[in-house]
């Protein structure tokens, strides 16, 4: 999953964007290391998603083409990045819970040795 921060250089910063001001700033190398560290359970759900916002069927016996405008494409666009950035922010939360449980189960197997 890469992020080309050259798609937006065509937008006049002055669109009052905040985000899209701060991420035309960044270094290329920066939005690279963010882009390469999604794991593939998100890559796999986001490729469904879109999957399914466009439809799929199978490559034998169909030619399927797919045409919208620039508000739709951009739509489905921002509902995967907005769904990325949810199960982002899940898998975070995932993990703190596995950790937190692990260190509770620690605790309390600590408690039950203590004399």
């Amino acid at each position: 999953m890469v992020f080309d921060p050259e798609i937006f250089s065509q937008l006049d910063e002055e669109t009052g964007n905040q985000l899209l001001t701060y991420l035309q700033h960044q270094s290329p190398e920066m939005l690279a290391r963010v882009a390469k560290s999604v794991s593939p359970e998100i890559k796999d759900i986001i490729s469904r998603n879109v999957q399914g916002l466009v439809g799929v069927l199978p490559a034998e016996g169909f030619n399927v083409q797919i045409s919208t405008d620039r508000e739709n494409m951009a739509g489905m666009l921002a509902s995967a990045m907005m769904t990325g950035y949810f199960l982002r922010q899940m898998e975070q939360r995932m993990e703190l819970d596995r950790q937190l449980n692990r260190t509770n189960s620690i605790d309390f197997n600590s408690d039950e040795t203590t004399p």
